[in-house]
């Protein structure tokens, strides 16, 4: 029996997956991957904002006031919702690889026809169509990229995956900024033409392993491993446990997981209320505390800008110390920056403020990305990844509304802000129960 002095290259005994990945290096296959679920997320991240920047014309074109047109930006959210639920479990089941092409694709015909829109009630429909397509993309992404990385690398690496967050920001700003002046509906047709990216994704990223040993697909497991670099010939046996029932997201909610679950929804709801609700009115906030139209679009994105270090920094801790004493961390430090914010006495410390709440509420989220996925088993990480972005889009849909609400009731900036902290406290305290992932294989 041959051997080698790299324990990659021959096993001779049975092997776990988890035995594979903790000795998994990190090669060009990997970057591959990388940078295709990379643009995935961008675009998820586009196709939220984009039409937020261009609002104005939608408005003059279709004749609509600012609860109709609250109503188009909430609507891909609306969509997401049903779609994630769906949509994961289906990836569970199916894979996560056929459920991320299918979705792209759907998405890219929708939001074309998204551009031809003929009515205000037709776009709101398409717009919510397209909101379901997406989900299924919004939702894979994330678990798919864990199941992919090396155990060593593969918070750090997910971390950074979160900052397709704002460059998807930037880049909605930018197509304002360039195709604005040609009209909505040029942006809108720029999101269609995105979804060309599937060509890539369908060539650079194949199934899960984990995935595929769970379905009892050793043969297939083996192949992708081998692009993984993994050599899986000779005596290499690839040993883990059978799906024991159906993977039913009811599971979710039975012991051991109950629990786990309710905390993470909580999570998620509340730091995405305290970050969304801020992110859609930051504009308007801002124009009630003396900036301009456009010094306030400079703003978001001198913002988004800053969102990036947050998540660099993040990712550098969360090998050293944990996803969990680097969340509570990040999320302590939104706090404190929002009260800040809250306070802020002039345009210079509105800044400040600003930059610093970028900073750690979006490196609080790659971290949360990262932590979220690793929760619960491969037979329903998807299903839990789903529920989970449920939570965050139920959010998004609220949260714009009751702000708007309070804005209406003419309630003060301070106020308002620090309405959206209170979530942030939430967040904190649901997190303290949960357990740490770090460094740990996936089941």
């Amino acid at each position: 029996m041959s051997t080698t002095s790299d324990p990659l290259q021959r096993e001779t005994a049975p092997a776990t997956l988890a035995s594979l990945y903790e000795r998994m290096r990190f090669t060009s296959a990997h970057a591959k991957i990388a940078i295709a679920l990379f643009i995935v997320f961008v675009i998820e991240s586009w196709e939220q904002l984009a039409l937020v920047y261009v609002s104005g014309d939608l408005m003059t074109s279709f004749g609509i006031d600012e609860v109709q047109l609250g109503w188009v930006l909430s609507a891909v959210a609306i969509g997401m919702i049903p779609g994630a639920l769906i949509w994961g479990p289906l990836a569970d089941r199916y894979g996560r690889r056929p459920i991320t092409i299918v979705s792209l694709i759907a998405y890219g015909v929708i939001a074309a026809c998204v551009a031809f829109a003929p009515s205000y009630e037709v776009l709101f429909a398409l717009r919510i169509l397209s909101g379901f397509a997406l989900a299924g993309a919004y939702t894979v992404t994330f678990p798919y990229f864990l199941e992919m990385m090396p155990t060593a690398v593969r918070g750090r690496a997910t971390v950074l995956l979160s900052i397709g967050w704002p460059i998807g920001l930037l880049a909605a700003l930018g197509a304002t900024t360039l195709l604005g002046d040609l009209g909505w509906h040029v942006v809108a047709l720029a999101s269609a033409i995105a979804c060309i990216w599937v060509v890539v994704v369908w060539f650079w990223v194949p199934e899960s392993p984990y995935f595929l040993v769970r379905r009892g697909r050793d043969d297939q497991a083996r192949v992708v491993l081998h692009r993984l670099g993994v050599d899986t010939q000779g005596d290499l046996e690839i040993v883990a446990e059978r799906e024991p029932t159906s993977s039913s997201p009811l599971a979710l909610v039975r012991r051991p997981l109950a629990v786990r679950t309710l905390l993470m929804l909580i999570v998620n709801f509340a730091f995405n209320w305290g970050y969304w609700g801020l992110q859609v009115w930051l504009p308007v906030l801002l124009q009630d505390r003396g900036l301009s139209l456009d010094a306030s679009l400079g703003f978001v994105a001198l913002s988004a800008v800053f969102m990036i270090p947050g998540y660099l920094v993040a990712a550098w801790l969360t090998k050293k110390l944990g996803r969990k004493k680097v969340f509570l961390g990040f999320v302590l430090g939104s706090i404190l920056s929002g009260i800040l914010f809250a306070y802020s006495w002039d345009i210079p410390s509105l800044y400040v403020a600003n930059f610093l709440l970028s900073f750690f509420i979006l490196g609080g989220w790659g971290v949360w990305n990262t932590w979220n996925g690793e929760f619960y088993p491969t037979r329903v990480r998807a299903a839990g990844y789903s529920w989970a972005t449920s939570a965050q889009l139920l959010a998004n849909a609220l949260a714009p509304a009751a702000v708007g609400a309070l804005l209406m009731a003419s309630t003060s900036f301070t106020v308002t802000l620090l309405f959206m902290v209170a979530f942030l406290v939430v967040t904190f305290a649901a997190a303290i129960p949960l357990p740490e992932t770090e460094g740990q294989p996936l089941d």
